[in-house]
């Protein structure tokens, strides 16, 4: 008995680490170190950028996105999903990415799947100023089925410490204006997963209303946000507080970048939710509060600012194509008497 006959082939991922090492090189940076092969990645610290840098880190995976993403061969678009629940969580900071490592295990080593994946997160970190560091790519027969695979991200940034963006300057009516999503990103899939198990015939009729292919719509990859985030401090705009607008929707969110003393007042009526949430809804009969607490509803990223920063926020989003509105206002706690419907969220 040898290695390759119990499920692992050595030789096929070393060719696999071969393949990609061009694609992972090009991400890197001035301030990589090493080439991919050693057993850790290197980098210097920029210091002459900071007098007092911080360090961001985050990690995430894509979900169960990933059980409909395999079936339909998205491979490379769950990677640009990797990246961007990582990059999307450490720019909420003001934090600049610096470099991104990734883990994919898997059932049996599938290199045209798995190089595709790679792809999408080497291209995606080079579109956003983050060096691809290094990987891991593990072989686990027995523990994950042939065709399955798991992906982990793994992203470092830096802020200057007086420049962190923490929510301790929020203040009462301060603006919040939403983000558009590009759709449901990577979050809420074991629900639209229950849906479709349960509505007969669910693409038909989707695409007999909208005449849009059902699973191109609902496995478009996650927005990532950091060049928008990157432009907008550039011009000196003072962004208070930034929410990703993840699991849990706008209510578990949007309130973890405000103090406690504060609220979010949500205005339901200032955007037109983006119909794929609507026909899930309504297909799946999901409960209102279910709703709100599961998907995105068009709202991929938060920020809070003064209400003299909002036009400019307005015509920097709409220079780089990205739609944005006034979702809302920050509203004292102790002092409000509006309704609190979902999770503390006034709506």
């Amino acid at each position: 008995m040898d290695y390759k006959t119990s499920g692992v082939d050595i030789e096929a991922g070393r060719e696999f680490v071969s393949e990609i090492k061009e694609a992972v090189e090009k991400t890197h940076s001035p301030n990589v170190i090493n080439s991919i092969g050693g057993f850790g990645g290197l980098f210097k610290l920029p210091l002459n950028k900071y007098k007092n840098p911080v360090l961001v880190s985050g990690t995430d995976g894509v979900g169960t996105k990933l059980e409909l993403a395999q079936i339909k061969n998205f491979h490379f678009e769950v990677g640009i999903d990797l990246v961007a629940m990582c990059i999307n969580d450490i720019i909420t900071t003001g934090a600049s990415p610096l470099f991104f490592l990734d883990y994919i295990a898997t059932g049996k080593l599938d290199k045209n799947q798995l190089k595709n994946v790679i792809l999408g997160i080497a291209n995606s970190c080079k579109e956003n100023n983050c060096s691809l560091l290094g990987g891991e790519t593990a072989e686990m027969p027995g523990f994950y089925s042939q065709n399955k695979y798991d992906l982990a991200g793994f992203c470092v940034g830096v802020v200057e410490e007086e420049k962190l963006i923490d929510g301790k300057n929020i203040q009462e009516n301060d603006l919040i204006i939403a983000i558009e999503s590009s759709g449901i990103h990577s979050n809420g899939f074991s629900l639209v997963r229950n849906v479709i198990q349960n509505v007969e015939n669910i693409e038909d009729k989707f695409e007999k209303i909208t005449n849009l292919n059902f699973y191109d719509e609902l496995l478009k990859p996650t927005k990532i946000y950091s060049n928008l985030i990157k432009q907008l401090l550039l011009e000196n705009i003072e962004i208070k507080g930034m929410a990703h607008i993840t699991g849990g929707g706008i209510p578990e969110n949007l309130p973890r970048c405000m103090p406690s003393d504060f609220i979010p007042h949500i205005y339901r009526d200032s955007w037109d939710i983006p119909y794929i949430f609507r026909f899930l809804k309504e297909f799946g009969q999901i409960p209102e509060n279910d709703f709100w607490n599961t998907f995105n509803l068009g709202v991929g990223y938060c920020l809070v600012v003064d209400k003299q920063y909002k036009q400019e926020v307005f015509n920097i989003c709409e220079s780089q194509g990205i739609s944005s509105w006034e979702i809302g206002k920050i509203l004292n706690k102790k002092e409000s008497n509006v309704n609190q419907l979902i999770n503390g969220i006034s709506l």
